[in-house]
């Protein structure tokens, strides 16, 4: 099981709040939506993924660690 530290769950959860706008960098996973793609938060759960709503429909989870996406205003 992945063990993530409380304060680093804690960061994830203030930097990425539900409603928060992201655009896709890179992820490691052939199901994966295409890079630039973007999405809105929904929120984190408890092993510190994010969750997302992707504009293309998808809502594949953000891997904290392995995955990289950027905040959009």
């Amino acid at each position: 099981m992945f063990d993530l530290e409380s304060e680093t769950l804690k960061w994830l959860r203030r930097e990425y709040t539900s409603g928060t706008r992201i655009e896709l960098v890179e992820m490691n996973d052939f199901q994966g939506p295409p890079l630039r793609t973007k999405g809105t938060v929904t929120g984190v759960d408890d092993i510190g993924s994010i969750m997302v709503h992707w504009d293309n429909g998808s809502s594949l989870f953000v891997i904290y660690g392995e995955d990289v996406v950027r905040k959009i205003q």
